[in-house]
């Protein structure tokens, strides 16, 4: 199946009528750290954001759709994607390739649509080469190592070799945290998705990001 667009039926406008650029929201954590949680709870509480679906070569796991949380693809696959520059960034995670379509989100961006990224420092990396201002990254931190061990291990599907080499990966991955914008310690899901929703509702409104502003101040002050 090829990567198709992120779709919503709001428009890109505020109560105002001032049209808007996307911006797009990355959330990187070490795994287990509650990222996916806090992305799903984000996506059904907010129309106007849509999840960027990555292309893997890692196998489903239970319960995962392809065209919903992935785009399952073989290595030749993945490796022509990243050789036509069809992805906007790519990395290597456990021995399997990730990486996030171009089409899609540079249309989403165009129509005023925001896209939630879940991807690692690697792929923030990559990203913030081409992204710019259009980038939003916020890192979420578990508040501790035991926390973080006791869920790895409350999934059932990792042996404890497995847990042990994302506990590692886990060290790596928060060595990174300074390279991003925003940190969320996830003690709570309500209040961190309360301030993941704070931070998409600040950054929505930047002057940047309103591309229809200039339109709108005229007229008003034209009325006055």
């Amino acid at each position: 199946m090829s990567p198709s667009a992120p779709t919503s039926s709001v428009a890109p406008h505020g109560r105002a009528g001032l049209a808007r650029r996307g911006l797009m929201l990355v959330l990187s954590s070490p795994s287990g750290a509650g990222k996916t949680t806090l992305s799903r709870r984000l996506l059904a509480s907010d129309p106007r954001i849509t999840m960027s679906v990555s292309v893997t070569t890692r196998p489903p796991r239970p319960g995962e759709e392809e065209g919903k949380d992935y785009f399952f693809v073989d290595a030749p696959r993945f490796e022509a994607m990243r050789e036509a520059g069809d992805l906007l960034e790519h990395a290597t995670v456990f021995g399997n390739f990730y990486g996030t379509p171009r089409a899609p989100v540079e249309a989403a961006l165009s129509e005023g649509r925001d896209v939630l990224f879940d991807i690692d420092w690697q792929g923030v990396r990559q990203l913030r080469e081409t992204a710019g201002q259009d980038m939003v990254k916020v890192f979420i931190l578990p508040p501790s190592a035991q926390d973080l061990e006791k869920r790895l291990r409350s999934r059932a599907q990792d042996s404890d070799e497995v847990v042990r080499g994302r506990m590692a990966g886990a060290a790596v991955e928060i060595e990174h945290y300074a390279e991003y914008d925003y940190i969320i310690v996830n003690d709570d899901v309500e209040e961190s998705l309360a301030r993941l929703t704070a931070i998409l509702q600040a950054e929505r409104l930047k002057i940047g990001r309103l591309t229809g502003l200039s339109e709108f101040v005229k007229g008003l002050h034209a009325a006055l």
